[in-house]
């Protein structure tokens, strides 16, 4: 279990590091629903399965929000 979270967080961390909002966005997300998804999978005894399924499910959520962000700062951007 603890072996699979870091794998997640590394492989997040490393996509934190893009330019835009919808890059940033996916990695927390895919991060935090890994870790989440991690933990709860593991009271059912499928730790690993919740973890993939989590962070699926947060970096896409979290692209949506970055991307959502991304379209905002296109409108109206700051000088």
């Amino acid at each position: 279990m603890k072996k699979s979270i870091i794998i997640l967080a590394a492989g997040a961390l490393l996509t934190v590091g893009c330019q835009t909002n919808t890059g940033k966005g996916a990695g927390i997300g895919a991060a935090v629903g890994g870790i989440l998804g991690g933990v709860i999978g593991h009271q059912s005894g499928k730790g690993l399965e919740g973890a993939a399924v989590g962070a699926a499910a947060g970096g896409a959520v979290g692209a949506a929000v970055g991307a959502s962000k991304d379209a905002k700062e296109r409108k109206n951007p700051t000088p």
